[in-house]
């Protein structure tokens, strides 16, 4: 499970106005093993992590390269797994790693959506010669992929937009630190919205969750219905903030859950320049 909150204007019309501000969580247990983000692929071009699952090595849930493509994943919530289905994180490590615009990657993916569990994927490709896009799918939803108008978005373990508690909650928290963007200094902006990526004030009630998650999500509701999970042995382990502004320089911070221990966390921060 995940949640990600993004604004994007691929034109910004001032140097101080970021053209993509994105701010996710990984939710997961904290057994499943995988690696922190860092440069990899052909000449270490793209910035990632990795999960490190047995059968699912190498898929990722969310990712950029310097070549200005850049993919997030989340599950869709559903009461029964397919345990035959393929692995959903290829889905962004393929996009990465291929020259595919990002509408057409999608609807080749949408071709073969009925093979994965639910899942909604955002491809976009990052120009700041062309100007930015964004598209999204959800195999849940539309049999179509769509571009996105500028905006913000909120995506969590639903069809894009869908108005759980929790994502209309955060997703407000998140325009209050993106309407104060301009005023701060980065690193107090990338805090501002790491504050919002760990509020654990539940979102209760809320029958969307219910009728979509069934008997599956009853037993952790009252954790699950915040921006950050909390579960035992489960939960929020990962927060990423992505940032691009006018000229196309990246800011990449992860914040990652060490040793499966919620007092232990490192910080790590990339920055580097798209190519044109």
């Amino acid at each position: 499970m995940c949640i990600i909150f993004f604004k994007f204007d691929p034109r910004p019309v001032s140097k101080n106005t970021y053209r993509l501000i994105l701010a996710a969580n990984r939710d997961e247990f904290y057994s499943r093993p995988s690696k922190l983000a860092d440069f990899w692929g052909n000449n270490n071009e793209i910035l990632s992590g990795l999960d490190m699952e047995e059968g699912k090595e190498g898929g990722t849930w969310l990712g950029i390269s310097t070549r200005g493509k850049l993919a997030a994943l989340t599950n869709y919530l559903q009461p029964q797994l397919d345990w035959q289905a393929r692995g959903r994180g290829e889905l962004v490590t393929h996009f990465l790693t291929t020259d595919v615009d990002s509408l057409s990657y999608l609807k080749k993916v949408s071709m073969e959506g009925h093979l994965y569990n639910g899942f909604n994927l955002i491809a976009a490709d990052l120009s700041t010669a062309k100007g930015d896009v964004i598209c999204y799918y959800g195999n849940r939803g539309e049999p179509d992929p769509i571009v996105l108008t500028p905006g913000t978005y909120g995506l969590s373990n639903a069809l894009l937009e869908t108005p759980w508690r929790k994502l209309c909650f955060g997703k407000q928290l998140f325009l209050e630190a993106v309407e104060r963007s301009q005023a701060l200094p980065k690193d107090m902006l990338i805090a501002s919205l790491l504050d919002v990526l760990n509020n654990e004030e539940a979102q209760l009630p809320d029958p969307a969750i219910e009728d979509q998650g069934g008997e599956y999500v009853q037993p952790m509701l009252s954790k699950y219905a915040a921006v950050c999970v909390r579960c035992p042995g489960y939960g929020t382990r990962t927060n990423t903030i992505i940032l691009v502004d006018a000229d196309g320089h990246v800011t990449f911070t992860e914040r990652s859950m060490m040793n499966k221990d919620l007092s232990h966390w490192e910080t790590r921060t990339y920055e580097f320049t798209l190519q044109s």
